[in-house]
Order: C-alpha cells, then structure tokens, then sequence
C-alpha cells in the first residue's frame, strides 16, 4: 500500500478511536446526573474519578518511557532471545509498578485488594479450603447472611483459593497480592512474545517489545485480580504455541497448556473466551497437542469437581447474582459501545493504527481461497491445500491480534460486562498488542510517544478504582 494511503488508513482509525472514547466520556455529561449516576462509573466510561494528581510513581514512569521510546526498539532488535524475554518482563514490572505508585502506596499498590469487596477481605474466614470448595455455589447469591463480597462470588473458587494459598505459606496482606498479580500480570507480555516466536515470527515479536513494554493496560495490571488471570491464561496459550512446534517436549507443553487452560476456567467464567486465541493458534500451526491440552483440562476439571465444585451451577448462580447488583441499572445500550471505548483505553491508539494492518496481515480464510479455473478435487484434499497455502500467507501477529479482537466482541455483545472492562478484559487485551509488530519502522517512536503520553495523562487525570 502506497505510503500516503496507508498514513491515510492509520488516521482514519484513530481519529474514529478517539471521537469513540470522547463519545464515551461526554454522553454522560450530557445526559445529566440521575442517568449517569446509574453508570456507576464516575469517570465513564472508565471505571474510576476525574482527580488530577501527581505521586512518586511520576518522574519514575516518565524515565521509563523515554528510555523505552529511545532504546527499546533498537534494544529488542539485537538483544538475545534468552534475554529479550525475562528483560521485556521485568521492564513491563517496573513500568506498571511506576504507574500505581502515580495513586501512592497505599492507595494504589498495596491497598488495592483489601477493600470489602475484594478477595482478601474473605481470607481470614475460610479456615477449611475443603469446605470452602464444597459450600462456594451455596453463598454466590446476594441478600444472604453468609454472602461473599462482589468479586468473590462473582468468580469461580479458584481465585479466593490463590490467595487463601498465599496467606497460608506466609504471605498474607495486600503488599504480596498486589505483587503477586504485577508479576504475574506483566508476564503476560512475555508470553505473547513466547507465542509470537513459536509461530515462526521472532521479528514480529521483537517488533512488538517495546510496545508491551509501555502497553496502557500496565494501570489495570498493577493491581487487579484481571492481571493474574491474564498472565496463567497468555502462559497456555503460549504453551500450546510451543507444543504445535517443538518436536521434542511437545507432550509436556500441551500438558502444561491443559492445566493453565483448565484452571483459568476456574479463575474466571469469562475465560472460556480464551478458545478463541487458542483455536487461532491451532489453526495457524496443526491440531496435534488438543488431545493432550484436553486432558490437562479435564485434571483441572475432575480435581475441582471432586472438591465439591460443579462449574455450571457456579455460572447459572453468577449470572442471577450479576443482576441482583449495580449490572441490573448500568444500560447496556450506553455499555455496549463504551466498553469498546474502555478498551481503546487500556490498549492505546497504536494498537488501533495497527488495525488495517491486522486485517490484511490474516490473508484470505481457507474457504474463499479457491483454485481459479483449477479442476474439481476432493473437499478434504482441496481444503487441506487451502489450509496449507493460509498458513504460510498469514501474518501470526495480525492473527493472535484478530483473535484478541474476536473475543472482546464476544465479551461485549454477551451483556455481561457493563464497564470496568479495561480491567475485566486484561486477558483478552493483551493479544490485541501484538498488533503493533505490523507498524512500519520508521513511525514506531511516533506511536511509542503516542502510548507514553496517553497512558502517563490518563493516570494522573483519573484516579482508578482497580
């Protein structure tokens, strides 16, 4: 595509981003005080409150950014690949960790799990991990005596158990929680790196490094519960990436994708979105590890189900329990674009550039894909053949960014997430990053300044909640 085109289509993205996220936050402004009050949201569309503010996350998340813009792309290009990875984590660490201490301390670190409705406010009260598994679906639903908070009986038991765990070995309170889902959290931009390199596109991961590095998402992964969630679930995919290639270890990554796909499940309904990357990447590389990745899921599935916990009756409680609070008043007629507003928020205007590029870097599906005036031939072998010639146009970046894409939509139109998505949609959020691998060369500072400015402005003007 000619340049000035191409410069053309990245505008006309962006600047339809941008009047979207402009849309999101003047609407409620308009519509007065009774209906935007029903949004529960206070900085809609994201979840949060208009405070500009400074703290001592400041000059070191300012230092961060322009280290990255200056050396980062040229660093990723020539590091070793042994040490791009743990360097773009840790990197990805100190940045989000810089951005919560913008909000101080307390308040925006080690305090941020602690508040009532949050998973360590139940800690102290399950002294029987046994009989905590076999009671959960009993006290999903609201207006009970013995009730969990919000985000406890709104997720299966395998989040509460993660920190129960963590208090149980010692390290109990908000400060290792909030670390423990940084770390996590951040290693999921290793993780697509790791997939990207699996799939046969080590310059698109290298590429793509600076921009999860700086990824605006890094507000929501210091500190969320989302975070951790999205790291286990980047890990099996990327276990399975590494299990359609490997010739040797193969059985032990598709294992391994099996439990972290299968204990995802019980860390979030929603994650059973997390189909839609895999299939993607399964397509792109061959159906050999499913049975194996099956059964790591089914172990995961069988240990919970032994415990006490059915994983349906979970999901039919939690919906009911989801319109028993604020979600039965947020409008899904105002949610159902503004989500989409929030994302553009946690993922930056370079992710949405990248988009055109996205979309021509998938090539044509297998189906549409026919041989011009070539003979009749069997389906299994013409679609083998199509399949064939698919895989080897496909760009994998544009591909596991699509996928990410997919499954926000499916999030979205489900009516099941009305705001806070920025947060609830980390794990789906992350993939859309690796579409800036596909930006030219010469305009990846432009958009790295871009990330950087964006993200720096929208953690001192609004206080988040998460």
């Amino acid at each position: 595509m000619p340049l000035r085109s191409s410069r053309r289509s990245e505008f006309s993205w962006v600047l339809g981003a941008a009047t979207l996220v402009g849309l999101a936050a003047l609407v409620p402004q308009i519509m007065g005080k009774p209906w935007r009050d029903r949004l529960y949201a206070g900085a809609a569309p994201l979840f949060g409150e208009w405070l500009p503010h400074l703290g001592w996350g400041t000059g070191p998340a300012i230092a961060i950014a322009a280290l990255v813009i200056v050396r980062g792309p040229a660093v990723a290009r020539r590091l070793p690949w042994r040490n791009l990875v743990p360097a773009v984590w840790l990197a990805a660490v100190a940045w989000a960790f810089a951005l919560a201490l913008i909000d101080g301390w307390q308040r925006g670190f080690a305090g941020r799990l602690t508040t009532r409705d949050e998973y360590l406010s139940e800690v102290a009260g399950v002294t029987d991990i046994a009989a905590m598994l076999r009671g959960f679906s009993d006290r999903i639903l609201d207006f009970q005596p013995d009730s969990w908070t919000t985000h406890v009986s709104g997720h299966p038991p395998g989040a509460l158990l993660v920190f129960v765990l963590l208090d149980r070995i010692g390290l109990g309170g908000g400060a290792w929680a909030s670390a423990l889902c940084l770390f996590v959290g951040a290693g999921a931009v290793a993780a697509v790196l790791v997939t990207l390199r699996a799939l046969g596109a080590e310059e698109s991961a290298r590429a793509a490094a600076p921009f999860l590095v700086l990824a605006p998402a890094a507000i929501w992964i210091a500190v969320s519960a989302d975070a951790l969630f999205a790291g286990v679930t980047a890990w099996a995919v990327a276990l399975l990436a590494i299990a359609t290639r490997q010739r040797e270890g193969w059985v032990f990554a598709a294992l391994g994708a099996g439990l972290a796909f299968g204990f995802g499940l019980y860390l979030s309904y929603g994650l059973v979105l997390m189909a839609v990357p895999a299939l993607a990447v399964l397509a792109a590389r061959g159906f050999r590890p499913v049975p194996l990745v099956a059964a790591g899921m089914l172990l995961v599935v069988a240990g919970f189900t032994a415990a006490g916990f059915w994983w349906f009756d979970g999901y039919h409680l939690v919906v009911e329990r989801y319109y028993q609070g604020i979600a039965s008043e947020r409008p899904y007629p105002y949610w159902v674009w503004a989500n989409l507003a929030a994302a553009v928020c946690a993922v930056g205007l370079a992710v949405v550039a990248a988009l055109p590029r996205v979309f021509r870097g998938l090539g044509l599906p297998p189906v549409l894909s026919p041989e011009p005036g070539g003979p009749a031939r069997s389906a299994s072998g013409s679609g083998r053949e199509r399949l064939a010639r698919w895989r080897a146009t496909v760009e994998p970046a544009a591909l596991v960014a699509a996928a990410g894409l997919l499954t926000i939509a499916l999030a979205d139109l489900s009516g099941l997430s009305k705001a806070e998505t920025e947060r609830i949609w980390l794990p789906f959020e992350v993939w859309l990053l690796a579409g800036t691998a596909l930006l030219p060369r010469r305009d990846v500072r432009v958009w790295l300044t871009v990330q950087a400015i964006g993200v720096i402005l929208l953690n001192h003007l609004i206080l988040t909640n998460w």
